[in-house]
């Protein structure tokens, strides 16, 4: 008789195999099929296989390590593959002005129970805030109508909380779940950007206006921590960094350099005390981004220094903390110059640590950060009007009336991007365009423009069988 593997020696040698295999192991016998359902084994490959899937981010409930890994792969074989039998498109609509912005509100854990959701929330320049749910196909709730247009939208999706602010500078909170409003705050002039911004202190909302200053205000209650001036009598815009330790500040083609902060120093700063901060060696910023896979990697294009062509540096930032103050580090680390015969891109993300995505018309190119041309796509037949990238894919929206979905290959030293399939809008007849785009788990939703001056949504909701 042959020796038997020992319970602790066969699941030694599980672990080493992928899914598919241990899926075929279970065929050999009744303790081969008990081993291989054991949770370790499909827990460990989960995190292999997605390395943001921590039990903090996902509600298993009644379902396994297994069931959960089989359900999100199916998932994700049905957002690359697009077939309409994958989906279900809905056309919502409710706003009587145009859509100016949205953000998905619901938290982006991948649920397979029957409770899964997808919210969105949307502002539009008829005044009002609405709130969606992708998966039913229905609007949840909309505000009264505001006495200014609404201009930005950020959410919290952990706290379940909206913040929008009007073309006046109005900030207000609102509840995510009934849109009833929790705050409000005034700033002096119209806002430029807004930023949500959840750190370790707490959750903060970043805000700038048209007089150059940087405002941080405490969540959900708007209560202000501080004023910085950035750019006097400059609109500033401002982008975070993925983990929300990095602001970078910036006033458009202009002869001002930019600036980064350390958001730490932002908070509860007396007006004698200086935010910690480093300004950039560069001039005529355009646009900017930071890599997702890095904590502190930042690409910035900017003009070179007679102002003639288009170059993108990459930067790396620290701290060091002499005393009780921290200066910021900014090393530069990778530059190139764009092609003279590129058009000035429009659009600019990052993807990992190493890939650039520019838009430039209706054409999407890829770069690494040392300027090496990796691939670029003409997929669309009108100018491209927004782009969205995460770990798995990239979409961009065009006002040619479709959505075009990408999925990225990371089997090589660069991520390989490869075009899928597109998803189509409304008739012409009715519609001039998708205007932007965005994405979780389980959706994609676009903004419809139509002809007579209103937009509505357009989503795509994906889900696998609960079976």
């Amino acid at each position: 008789m042959e020796p038997q593997l020992g319970l602790h020696e066969l699941l030694h040698v599980f672990s080493f195999l992928e899914a598919r295999d241990l899926l075929c192991a279970a065929q050999v016998d009744k303790v081969w099929n008990e081993a291989s359902r054991t949770k370790e084994l499909w827990r460990q490959l989960c995190l292999r296989r997605w390395s943001s899937c921590k039990a903090s981010q996902m509600t298993l409930g009644t379902q396994t390590w297994k069931q959960y890994y089989l359900r999100r792969s199916e998932l994700e074989f049905r957002m690359a593959s697009g077939r309409p039998e994958d989906f279900t498109c809905r056309a919502l609509a409710g706003h009587k002005g145009e859509i100016d912005n949205l953000a998905y509100v619901s938290t982006n854990e991948y649920r397979f129970d029957g409770r899964e959701k997808s919210v969105v929330c949307t502002i539009s320049s008829d005044g009002t805030v609405r709130a969606w749910d992708l998966h039913e196909g229905m609007e949840l709730w909309s505000s009264p109508v505001q006495s200014a247009p609404l201009v930005h939208l950020v959410t919290y999706p952990r706290l379940q909380l909206v913040v929008t602010v009007d073309e006046r500078g109005l900030i207000k909170a609102w509840e995510a779940e009934n849109g009833c409003e929790q705050a409000a705050f005034l700033l002096p002039m119209y806002s430029s950007t807004l930023e949500a911004c959840d750190i370790p202190e707490g959750p903060l909302l970043l805000a700038t206006c048209a007089e150059g200053a940087v405002y941080t205000l405490t969540v959900p209650w708007l209560q202000l921590l501080s004023r910085v001036s950035v750019f006097p009598g400059n609109p500033t815009s401002l982008l975070c960094s993925p983990d929300r330790q990095w602001v970078f500040a910036s006033t458009q083609n202009s002869d001002l350099s930019p600036e980064v902060f350390y958001t730490q120093s932002l908070l509860c700063r007396s007006e004698e005390e200086t935010p910690a901060s480093a300004t950039l060696p560069i001039w005529l910023t355009s646009r900017a981004c930071w890599a997702p896979d890095e904590a502190a990697r930042l690409m910035v294009m900017h003009r070179n220094d007679n102002g003639m062509q288009l170059v993108i540096t990459t930067y790396e930032l620290g701290t060091r903390k002499p005393r009780d103050r921290a200066d910021i580090l900014a090393q530069q680390i990778a530059s190139f110059l764009l092609p003279d015969t590129m058009m000035p891109p429009h659009l600019m993300k990052s993807h990992g640590s190493q890939v650039i995505l520019l838009v430039s018309g209706s054409e999407l190119v890829l770069f690494t950060i040392h300027g090496l041309q990796l691939v670029a796509f003409q997929d669309h037949q009108r100018p491209i009007t927004s782009m969205w990238v995460d770990q798995t894919r990239v979409i961009t929206s065009s006002f040619d009336l479709s959505l075009r979905v990408y999925m990225w290959n990371k089997e090589n030293k660069f991520p390989v991007l490869k075009s899928c399939y597109h998803l189509l809008g409304g008739s012409h007849r009715w519609a001039s365009g998708f205007t932007h785009v965005e994405s979780d788990g389980m959706s994609i939703v676009g903004v419809e423009a139509r002809n007579i001056g209103t937009s509505i949504l357009r989503s795509y909701y994906f889900q696998v069988q609960c079976g």
